[in-house]
């Protein structure tokens, strides 16, 4: 039986503008395309006239498709001798679940790349006018799941390494757990003036960014409505944004065109 080939795809934070040259080469050569719920659509107008068009997205508790069926779907879809594109939103390796897809493709000898993609944790931050390092405030950058749940025996997070080796933490997924990572980070030794910056629809023109410290943000969070997608970044870099911040100005003067 001859195969096709899988190429994992990273779309990018939202603005299609951000995909890679190779990245949008594979949409355009692709038979078909399964894409998750993040992804800009705009991306989709790419493709082949023909090409299948398969929708994955997951929300809370709704998932479209489950992982294992994405695994197969994309099997099925390659030893029909397709060329295939799982289209994921950010980078495929970062919480993307990018590496089991590969896993499976390897274990099936099914022939894959990976294309790697603009992650959100960096690109939100820049749209903000937010550093992730900096020579006067940060040396040291992390990433980290925010959608772990609360509870003592699923926690691994190494929250004291966190707290006092990172000066800024980049949280996805954790609008639904930030008093709890606020706490956490307080408790083992974060100063609760550290500055906090949510940035929610990062790199689109939705975009909404609000500040404040690791004793005030959750309060900002809902004041303001915040849900997901957003990401939390933790760290004095914030202090950058009131100098440096630049996307509202843009999206401002393309409305007032």
């Amino acid at each position: 039986m001859s195969k096709g080939k899988v190429y994992l795809v990273g779309a990018g934070p939202g603005d299609p503008k951000l995909i890679t040259v190779y990245g949008l080469e594979c949409i355009q050569k692709a038979d078909v395309i399964v894409y998750d719920r993040l992804i800009s659509k705009e991306l989709l107008e790419h493709a082949k006239q023909d090409a299948e068009l398969i929708y994955c997205g997951k929300l809370p508790g709704k998932h479209e498709l489950i992982q294992e069926q994405i695994h197969e779907t994309l099997v099925e879809k390659a030893l029909e001798d397709k060329v295939v594109v799982r289209l994921k939103g950010g980078d495929p390796f970062v919480f993307g679940r990018g590496a089991e897809e590969a896993e499976v493709l390897k274990n099936q000898g099914i022939p894959y790349e990976v294309i790697p993609g603009i992650t959100s944790g960096i690109a939100a931050p820049a749209y903000a006018g937010i550093p992730v390092t900096h020579r006067d405030y940060a040396s040291s950058f992390a990433i980290v799941t925010g959608h772990g749940r609360a509870d003592k025996q699923t926690d691994t997070i190494n929250w004291a390494a966190l707290a006092q080796g990172i000066d800024t933490i980049a949280f996805y997924m954790g609008i639904k757990n930030l008093p709890y990572i606020c706490q956490k980070l307080i408790e083992h030794g974060k100063n609760r003036k550290t500055l906090v910056s949510v940035i929610q629809w990062g790199t689109t023109p939705s975009q909404v960014t609000i500040t404040g410290n690791l004793e005030t943000i959750v309060d900002e969070v809902k004041k303001n409505n915040i849900t997901h997608p957003a990401i939390v970044l933790v760290g004095q870099v914030v202090e950058m944004r009131d100098k440096i911040k630049w996307f509202e100005d843009v999206v401002k003067h393309k409305s007032n065109k």
